[in-house]
């Protein structure tokens, strides 16, 4: 996720820089969301079908060849169609290895640990998405230019995607999750189906879209404000993003121990939506008060960030809520992940060119869909009968999981 995440802080100046416009690169960011959304959501149904491991070696090998074409024939040429035709096809590729190993989490972990585990997972995704990528591209930068830093990725996600396959021996990712008996039809079915045969599970969905659509949308829209606008450097903002990040990959950590404590739905309402609900316009408004001021901005971005990732329970939540089909429910939290990344600049781009709001207003517009999310979290409850499925499960899985990890050892 370091390698995806070089590009996040500057591909919005890099595209403004070179002649687009701030609606073409909406519209890219855009598009890229929707291939992402879609493929998110399919990341569920192929680790079931095919098992985790191999869905998860489908988007390594997908995203460095889309990578490949994007630099030669879109950004190096600056060519705008070929741009968005690669960036837009690439965004297949990095939900399949992360939800699948995400899926494969959920299949592995303990329901007394999932909590912690989503909080594992979610702070290497965001430590690497775009905490320490956009520190990577903050020094290397001044040192080889800005196209060099995009193909340096390259590398650096081939040698993340190669650890976690060939060092990886858990034995639940290598086999199909899936019972034998559900044919291709039917595991993709089911991972739409579920939002009506188990509507909590679409209320998951619509929170986990809103959960980081603000990120995405600020990522289209907030370089321009901070370096054009209150002129900070371009050092500077990444400087912020990555600190924006650093206090989600924190509390990321802090929200799923939290979780298996004080409950997921509780940490989820509290912590994420009414804390994005106050953190978002602080985010906004605090270097217009105090202009020039790194400091002020960094400690609301920071905070900002920790609020952003009180999100996390839900990964953990919906494997308990629907442990008979958790790949399914998976997906669907990783379709409403997926969504977020399109949403968020369509709802800044939405606001902006067809409402004719400022940016203030974009602002306002987030924090009434985050209070929207915290009246959808009164819907996910666990249900005693989930419960007792969940525990007969573990009860069932020991003794499998042992011979396992006994079989490969051998």
């Amino acid at each position: 996720m370091v390698g995806d995440g070089v590009e996040a802080g500057y591909l919005d100046t890099y595209m403004l820089h070179h002649g687009h416009t701030q609606g073409d690169v909406n519209l890219m960011f855009t598009t890229y969301g929707l291939t992402v959304m879609i493929s998110a959501w399919l990341a569920g149904p192929l680790s079931d079908l095919y098992g985790p491991r191999r869905t998860m070696w489908v988007g390594l090998v997908m995203w460095a060849v889309l990578e490949v074409c994007f630099l030669t024939f879109g950004l190096g040429p600056d060519s705008f169609p070929m741009t968005l035709l690669f960036y837009t096809l690439r965004g297949f590729a990095y939900p399949l290895f992360a939800y699948g190993f995400l899926v494969w989490i959920a299949a592995a972990t303990p329901a007394r640990a999932l909590g912690s585990a989503a909080g594992w997972f979610w702070f290497s995704f965001s430590a690497g998405l775009p905490t320490l990528g956009s520190q990577f591209a903050r020094y290397t930068i001044p040192q080889i230019g800005e196209l060099a830093t995009f193909w340096s990725s390259l590398g650096l996600v081939i040698a993340g995607g190669l650890i976690a396959l060939l060092l990886n021996r858990e034995p639940t990712g290598s086999r199909r999750l899936a019972p034998k008996g559900v044919s291709k039809t039917s595991a993709f079915f089911g991972s739409i189906s579920i939002t009506w045969r188990e509507p909590k599970t679409l209320a998951a969905g619509i929170i986990r879209t809103i959960n980081t659509s603000s990120e995405y949308a600020f990522l289209a829209i907030m370089p321009a404000f901070f370096v054009d606008h209150l002129h900070f450097s371009q050092g500077q903002w990444l400087d912020l993003l990555s600190i924006i990040f650093l206090g989600n990959i924190l509390f990321n950590l802090a929200a799923g121990f939290l979780a298996d404590r004080l409950g997921h739905r509780f940490v989820v309402a509290i912590g994420g939506c009414m804390g994005c609900c106050v953190t978002i316009p602080l985010f906004y408004y605090t270097p217009i008060w105090y202009p020039g001021n790194f400091g002020l901005a960094a400690l609301v971005g920071f905070i900002y960030g920790g609020t952003v990732s009180a999100f996390v329970p839900m990964s953990g939540l919906m494997p308990l809520i629907c442990p008979k089909e958790k790949a399914a429910a998976l997906s669907i939290l990783g379709l409403g992940a997926g969504a977020s990344t399109w949403v968020g600049p369509a709802v800044a781009g939405l606001c902006e060119s067809w409402m004719g709001m400022s940016l203030e207003g974009v602002i306002w517009t987030f924090c009434g869909l985050y209070a929207a999310a915290g009246v959808l979290t009164l819907c996910l409850q666990i249900s005693p009968e989930a419960r007792r499925h969940t525990e007969m499960q573990e009860k069932q899985a020991a003794p499998q999981k042992a011979r396992g990890f006994t079989q490969q050892s051998a």
